[in-house]
């Protein structure tokens, strides 16, 4: 399950996206993550799921290595799933036992909510598969630069933000080293119901944890060492630029969320019969 999260990975490839301007793919990705909010409709999911797969086509990144990253949270789309599947009481009765009831209403929100948080998830990993930690912090910064006249410590969130990013791949791979070693010491790490898993958590959180704040503090002291203080004066040696590319995905962008706003309005949600 550990080697299964790649949320935060970059992935290296020579594809459009990967050339596109951060702020570009920012940008893009908060408009794609609304855009998902504004239909009810079953062309709105038609439009959308034409968008994510051209998308994902565009960026070179194995569809395997995307499904890859859902499995960590199946359990989540289990729990929407369910919630809105007998919590829901919209339409024709399908199924009646108990205290359980599932209605037409019920199974169509449950469908479609699950699918729109796999799209929400896969959205926000391509931004992350296509765009290295550096130029992410790059991109923050130069967006979030108007709040600087306010005071706003924009450099210093930035340099969070990524350094946040860069620790996830490096602590899943420490934990992984740290359950491999419980286990070669006699560990069971799989057996037992949930109290008893969560139990056994116990002696791989307390060294991961250990670890985690000695990599901070190497970090820090390589920090102090190098003489570091914050973004007040600093230089790029690679400064953001637009080029052609990165107004075509604007445009596109914008186009793609003009269609969502018309097209997924059109057809009424009522046409899909179970």
């Amino acid at each position: 399950m550990i080697r299964d999260i790649t949320i935060g990975q970059y992935y290296p490839a020579k594809s459009v996206l990967h050339k596109l301007d951060p702020r570009v793919k920012l940008a893009a990705t908060v408009l794609y993550l609304i855009s998902l909010f504004l239909f009810k409709s079953i062309s709105g999911y038609i439009v959308t799921t034409i968008f994510l797969v051209t998308i994902i086509r565009l960026s070179k990144v194995p569809f395997k290595y995307i499904m890859r990253g859902m499995k960590p949270i199946m359990m989540l789309l289990l729990i929407t799933l369910l919630f809105n599947l007998f919590l829901t009481r919209d339409g024709d009765v399908l199924f009646h036992a108990w205290i359980f009831t599932i209605t037409e209403g019920g199974l169509r929100n449950a469908v479609l909510m699950a699918i729109r948080l796999v799209y929400l998830i896969t959205g926000s990993s391509l931004m992350t598969f296509t765009t290295t930690p550096n130029e992410l912090t790059d991109g923050i910064e130069s967006l979030l630069k108007p709040l600087n006249k306010i005071h706003v410590p924009v450099h210093e969130i930035a340099m969070m933000m990524s350094i946040a990013l860069r620790f996830i791949p490096i602590l899943l791979e420490e934990t992984d080293k740290i359950m491999k070693a419980q286990i070669a010491r006699g560990a069971d790490l799989e057996s037992g119901n949930i109290l008893q898993k969560a139990k056994s958590m116990i002696p791989i959180l307390v060294p991961l944890f250990v670890s985690a704040f000695r990599r901070a503090n190497d970090l820090a002291m390589a920090m102090e060492a190098r003489c570091y203080r914050g973004g007040e004066g600093r230089t790029k040696m690679n400064p953001l630029k637009y080029a052609r590319r990165d107004y075509t995905a604007y445009v596109i962008v914008v186009l793609y969320v003009a269609a969502v706003v018309i097209i997924g309005r059109c057809v009424p949600l009522r046409i899909w019969i179970f």
